[in-house]
């Protein structure tokens, strides 16, 4: 008879303890409400530019552009970044 016992006091315990760990699993995800359409743009145009820049080095460094047009080139890419970061900073 306590054989009986312990064994239904282990399985009420376990189903306790997987439902108790099981619990963040069951709740639904919180909505992520905090970023703007906005946010997003800005935050898109941002990697869209650093991709600019970087192809630009590339062509640099493959000999597509001169000294000179590669630095006139990097130094727009790069004030236009620092604008977009400006902009990301101003919504934060």
């Amino acid at each position: 008879m306590t054989a009986v016992l312990a064994v239904l006091a282990i399985a009420v315990l376990l189903t306790f303890v997987v439902w108790f760990v099981g619990a963040p699993l069951r709740r639904p995800a919180p909505a992520d409400d905090t970023v703007s359409d906005e946010q997003r743009a800005l935050e898109a145009a941002k990697q869209a530019k650093y991709a600019e820049i970087r192809d630009t080095e590339l062509d640099y460094r493959t000999g597509k552009l001169s000294d000179e047009d590669f630095h006139a080139i990097d130094r727009q890419l790069r004030a236009e970044a620092v604008e977009i970061l400006r902009q990301l900073d101003a919504l934060r």
